[in-house]
């Protein structure tokens, strides 16, 4: 199995540790990347890798990229990520154990749901550990599936970008699952014209009763639109995939979005202007934060409704120093956890 420090993805993770095993009935990786701020917090994806290594990949980004988000997003929480890519046992028994793991962490993770996984996987976490997120809470406290508040957050950065109003604008949507269906919902609702894909036919089914059009999987990002919005797994925006780009903006809810660096030059060189993903993508986690210190409900729309004034913020910096927007977002985080390690 592959080292983690020798993984080119690795950039100074303070811990990662692999979870699970044959006599377990379920495998899986947790990636803390950086406690600088406060726990590392993030959610914990359920998928179908072709490799171990892959899912190692995918871990250590994820991670990295919560680290990025939880500090843009002013939250008093470091970035970690996990990842299951087995289970071959009684699913809520995988995830008693998976919590069994995440308590032996000491506070130092906290996970949630991210893709693949459900509230009743998070209750079965609960029962195991203290370190987790993404339960129903009652009496006004925040608290359940975060993926409205993702959706919220991506919706409201749209309508910024769109300079306000996404009324008869056309908007192609790569993903309409949890996040991605909710995000349509809004969109549909001040009168966007949607074009989707999705590799689940229910998810495309769900989104047809909104008068969506549906465009082949291979074919989303090349759509003529006013704004695309990856909302599906990341590594879409890449060297094969960007000349094709059929919109001018780009803002969705995806992870890790640019497959390299390189890519969000691309963009610019092509007139592309991009909402860096971990900026407008944060509604989710800030619910999950808002749950976990036991806050309102109602602070944390106030809170996801914020992002399209951090999302200005980047791109006015981006402008301005004629950088890329994903550059000045980095900036921006790197200097808050440099703050944080000084005190």
């Amino acid at each position: 199995m592959m080292d983690p420090k020798q993984h080119p993805s690795f950039d100074g993770h303070e811990d990662v540790v692999f979870v699970g095993g044959e006599s377990q009935g379920f495998a899986g990786i947790i990636a803390v990347h950086s406690t600088a701020i406060g726990p590392a917090a993030g959610g914990c994806r359920i998928w179908d890798y072709d490799s171990v290594g892959d899912a190692l990949t995918d871990a250590l980004r994820l991670s990295r990229g919560m680290t990025y988000k939880n500090a843009m997003a002013d939250l008093p929480l470091g970035g970690g990520k996990a990842v299951i890519y087995r289970i071959n046992t009684d699913r809520v028994d995988a995830f008693q154990k998976f919590g069994d793991a995440v308590e032996k962490l000491g506070g130092r993770y906290i996970t949630a749901e991210d893709v693949g996984a459900t509230v009743a996987d998070m209750r079965a976490i609960a029962g195991r550990t203290s370190y987790v997120a993404g339960i129903p809470k009652e009496h006004g406290q925040a608290g359940g599936d975060p993926s409205p508040m993702t959706a919220l957050g991506v919706f409201v950065s749209i309508k910024s970008m769109l300079g306000g109003s996404v009324d008869g604008r056309t908007i192609a949507v790569q993903g309409v699952g949890a996040v991605g269906f909710n995000l349509c919902r809004l969109l549909s609702a001040e009168g966007a014209k949607l074009v989707v894909a999705d590799v689940n036919k229910a998810n495309l089914a769900r989104a047809e009763a909104l008068g969506v059009e549906i465009a082949p999987v291979d074919q989303i990002h090349a759509v003529r639109a006013d704004l695309f919005s990856p909302c599906a797994l990341g590594a879409g925006l890449n060297v094969q995939t960007i000349p094709e780009l059929g919109a001018p903006l780009i803002c969705g809810a995806a992870n890790n979005q640019l497959a390299t660096e390189e890519d969000g030059a691309r963009l610019v060189a092509r007139g592309i202007t991009y909402g860096p993903d971990y900026v407008v993508n944060a509604g989710g986690i800030i619910n999950v934060s808002a749950e976990y210190l036991g806050e309102a409900a109602d602070v944390v729309e106030g809170r996801v409704r914020a992002i399209a004034t951090r999302l200005n913020t980047v791109l006015d910096m981006a402008k301005a120093e004629n950088i890329p927007p994903h550059q000045a977002a980095d900036r921006i985080v790197r200097e808050r956890i440099a703050a944080a390690k000084k005190n």
